[in-house]
């Protein structure tokens, strides 16, 4: 099971545009044959098409096998940063503020599934991706959206590109800062942090080198393992003397509040595994509902982010790292496992994220170039892999850059988009309640959007400002220096 939670865990943020796009295509093609009844076998008022019954799949999964995977892909290496989240909005306000997190990106998530639910009924099949809800509800809604369906389906896929590729820069950085730790702790002296990020360019380069998702699906059941046992010497630390709650804020600022919501959306979204999970269902009409699988997940989830991030900030307060396990201390045996347990899993799980973005890439180079070989694959899979490791080189801070990608990117996919699709999906049966309730719910993204994006920004400009100045200072003195000498 858990190797088939490696795939599905791929396949979730994929838009399989060989496969299911060309069932959905055949569809979209006059919208307003696709929107009226009457295209629809009826007798006696019943619908005789049934989308799950004429799903043909060879390995369904069961729904505890589907929570098992929804489980996985929440509970990502964003779970890291929630104590640095909770520094940002207090013990208590933490514990609401992610509560309501949770219930917006739930609720979102219902709406793309339920939107999915009512568009295969009206285009006859029987599963999409996030893309192809899109596309297809856009193609059928109102006359203003037709027109950019093929624009939304781009979209989506490259903000799901810029998502996870953002991801693997942040995986290096997790994974070279516990490294930059240990190193420091053993040899006695400190090296910049850049040096290690560097370092994982060829071993990052040789893992991109993986042919395809069945061989990368045993790295992934060690990084279930590593990251498991990781996460268990992180709690028992956590849990070891702490201190009372009255020594910790129980509300943050204002200002830090955004930074806190753009972490919480980039740890807990999980917009992209959505759909691939419920098209991979056996019984997917249990997948929503008040105890499906998805209110289930979602709520086991968001007690565990609550349990980290308060026993986290409550442990190590104004000291709190941006990644949890760089405040377990490094003279401790168990503490070095730990680091090393987890750094290994995110390299482990690295492969993956970056197979999306691959994917994604390539499935586009095919489309423009038919001579691309498998030559070219392995010189794009360099290209990658060596521009992850740059970004992640000029910019190793890691919150505000998990807070940016958040902000810019989940914000999008995860809230803004699924509330248009259901727009576009009932635009004939919009009720007042529906449009103030999407209204609200838009403008939450939007502002998260905004001032996830500044905040973020502005962190990563004050985190480097110093390095900046100090730069300038040795430029200006240097040029002094060669002025005087002449």
């Amino acid at each position: 099971m858990i190797l088939q939670g490696a795939e599905l865990e791929l396949q979730s943020f994929l838009s399989d545009q060989k496969s299911k796009m060309n069932e959905v295509s055949q569809n979209i093609q006059k919208p307003t044959k696709i929107v009226e009844k009457d295209e629809v076998t009826h007798l006696n008022g019943i619908d005789y098409f049934d989308p799950f019954l004429e799903r043909n799949l060879e390995h369904s999964t069961t729904n505890g096998e589907t929570l098992t995977h929804l489980l996985k892909a929440s509970l990502g290496t964003g779970i890291l940063a929630m104590p640095l989240a909770f520094q940002c909005s207090g013990l208590i306000t933490g514990i609401f503020a992610t509560v309501f997190v949770s219930f917006v990106c739930t609720y979102c998530s219902y709406l793309l599934v339920k939107c999915a639910h009512t568009l295969y009924r009206r285009t006859k099949v029987s599963s999409m991706s996030y893309a192809d809800v899109a596309e297809v509800a856009f193609a059928n809604g109102p006359e203003w959206s037709r027109k950019f369906s093929s624009l939304t389906r781009q979209s989506i896929l490259w903000l799901l590109f810029v998502t996870y590729f953002g991801t693997c820069s942040v995986y290096t950085v997790i994974i070279a800062s516990n490294f930059h730790q240990l190193f420091t702790y053993h040899m006695g002296y400190e090296l910049n942090l850049r040096y290690f990020i560097a370092i994982l360019l060829i071993p990052l380069i040789l893992l991109s080198y993986v042919p395809n998702l069945k061989y990368l699906a045993p790295v992934s059941m060690v990084a279930n393992l590593l990251m498991a046992t990781g996460l268990s010497v992180t709690f028992y630390y956590m849990l070891c003397d702490i201190p009372s709650i009255s020594k910790r804020p129980t509300v943050g600022s204002f200002e830090t509040f955004p930074t806190f919501f753009c972490i919480t959306v980039f740890a807990m979204e999980a917009i992209g595994v959505v759909m691939p999970l419920e098209n991979n269902m056996k019984t997917p009409r249990n997948f929503l509902g008040v105890f499906g699988v998805l209110n289930v997940g979602m709520g086991g989830v968001t007690i565990v982010y609550i349990l980290l991030g308060f026993f986290g900030y409550l442990k190590y307060g104004e000291a709190t790292e941006s990644s949890i396990t760089l405040n377990l201390p490094t003279e401790d045996v168990a503490a070095q496992v730990a680091k090393i347990c987890i750094s290994l899993a995110v390299f482990c799980t690295y492969g993956l994220q970056f197979f999306v973005c691959l994917e994604i890439t390539w499935t586009k180079i095919q489309e423009n170039f038919e001579k691309a070989t498998i030559y070219h694959n392995y010189i794009l899979r360099t290209v990658l892999v060596t521009m992850s490791v740059i970004i992640a080189v000029a910019v190793p801070t890691i919150g505000p850059f998990i807070g940016l990608i958040g902000a810019f990117c989940f914000s999008l996919l995860g809230i803004v988009m699924p509330v248009v699709i259901e727009f576009a999906t009932y635009w004939e049966n919009t009720t007042v309640w529906m449009t103030v309730r999407n209204t609200v719910l838009i403008a939450i993204g939007i502002i998260a959007l905004i001032f996830g994006t500044v905040s973020s920004i502005t962190d990563i400009i004050t985190a480097y400002e110093p390095y900046a100045t100090q730069a300038v200072r040795s430029s200006i003195n240097s040029t002094l220096t060669n002025s005087t000498a002449q």
